[in-house]
């Protein structure tokens, strides 16, 4: 089975040479998606609220929504924003939860304070 490429231009376009999304097999992998635009205010909270809309948004074109996800990845700038941002990606996902990993690392793309990538299957 051929893979497909997913995009969405309500999310931000790729900043290197990676794809938004692809799909293979039922199986949709989301690459990191980050809000540079609002990691300028210093809210965290808004920040992750639009990366999980961006994150929406790719899976919608892929005819799919959070209740799909069934793994998650989040890089944090700051691990003392941990709870701030479990907040936030936490509504998302009221029932049943994903599979998921939080990280600190040293720095992310553009200096943003928050990347989330996930997994979804049809």
């Amino acid at each position: 089975m051929p893979k497909e490429i997913i995009f969405s231009d309500k999310a931000p376009a790729a900043i290197g040479p990676y794809s938004q999304a692809v799909k293979i097999n039922g199986t949709v992998y989301v690459s990191g998606q980050i809000a540079a635009e609002a990691s300028k205010s210093g809210d965290i909270k808004a920040e992750t609220g639009l990366v999980m809309q961006n994150i929406g948004h790719i899976l919608g074109a892929a005819k799919l929504g959070f209740t799909n996800v069934v793994k998650a990845s989040i890089f944090l700038k700051d691990m003392n924003d941990f709870a701030a941002v479990n907040e936030v990606y936490g509504s998302f996902f009221p029932k049943d939860p994903p599979a998921r990993e939080t990280v600190q690392v040293a720095r992310l793309p553009k200096d943003v304070n928050v990347e989330i990538s996930v997994i979804a299957v049809e």
